[in-house]
């Protein structure tokens, strides 16, 4: 069943990116007539898994100051959608550096980056599934689509250890209507497009930001930005306070919560440990403009 997609949000990154597609202002307008004209086009759904925990993702996958940014900066809401400028000022004023470690399956022609490695995850046919708590797999019974099936236990893995300053998952160019994250995203090349940012000083790092607005922010020699099929987080504690864990956002929902974050004491579908991430090509379908 095709998805229409209406900007009624905050960031309304979805809506932006096939808009924008052809040139058409972000509006609710131009999205409901995109609708009516019922031209459609396939999109790529990224499975997040955790033991037998599942979470589908169409959008974006955070970790660091993305994440803290878009979930701290909920306390503002109050301002609208400049909370999240607002609010990236002081973040990157008390810059934080999170340690940790992401496997990934580069997409062809970018397996310079990272250190040869293997398979850190857990399978992804739906038969198996891992609790952290537990020393062996069980078997349980699936109902319903279960993420693709890939083995990923044969792909070749690399390896990028932290600390981080930002991980940030993109499957779609726009983040927001006013963020290109990733400029060279496709809607269904069955990849994520993914920007690491590892270190960077304060003021270079407040230049880039300014330059998501035109996604030139990936042309910074202190970002890497590269395409995967398949991704590991092993999530870490804050560099400056190993008492304190991040936030990993899916979407614009906190998927997980480490200790001492804000609003630590309610409950996420995951828990702040590594989980994966697996693309399906052209799983859904949405409508488009064109």
């Amino acid at each position: 069943m095709p998805i229409g997609v209406v900007p009624a949000g905050t960031g309304n990154g979805m809506a932006k990116s096939l808009l924008d597609s052809v040139g058409d202002p972000c509006s609710p307008t131009n999205a409901v007539l995109a609708i009516i004209r019922g031209h459609k086009c396939s999109l790529d759904v990224a499975t997040i898994l955790q033991g037998e925990t599942k979470f589908f993702s169409v959008l974006m996958l955070a970790w660091g100051l993305v994440a803290d940014i878009d979930i701290e900066s909920e306390k503002y809401r109050w301002m609208g959608s400049a909370r999240l400028d607002f609010y990236a000022l002081q973040r990157i004023s008390h810059l934080r550096k999170y340690n940790g470690c992401i496997s990934f399956v580069p997409a062809p022609g970018f397996e310079a980056f990272g250190e040869p490695s293997t398979y850190k995850g857990e399978s992804t046919s739906g038969l198996n599934t891992f609790n952290p708590s537990q020393e062996e797999p069980i078997k349980v019974q699936q109902h319903g689509y279960q993420g693709p099936n890939i083995e990923l236990e044969k792909l070749q893995w690399r390896t990028i250890d932290g600390p981080f300053v930002s991980i940030w998952l993109h499957n779609v160019p726009w983040g927001g209507e006013d963020t290109m994250a990733a400029p060279d995203a496709k809607f269904s090349d069955g990849y994520l497009d993914l920007i690491i940012i590892r270190d960077c000083p304060k003021l270079p790092l407040l230049a880039l930001m300014s330059e998501l607005n035109k996604g030139n922010h990936i042309k910074s020699p202190y970002v890497m930005y590269f395409k995967v099929k398949a991704f590991v987080l092993e999530p870490g504690p804050r560099t400056e306070d190993p008492t304190k864990g991040g936030i990993i956002d899916s979407d614009g929902e906190v998927l997980a919560r480490g200790n001492g974050t804000y609003k630590c004491d309610q409950k996420t579908l995951m828990a702040y440990d590594n989980l994966q991430i697996a693309v399906d090509q052209g799983l859904a379908t949405v409508f488009s403009p064109i």
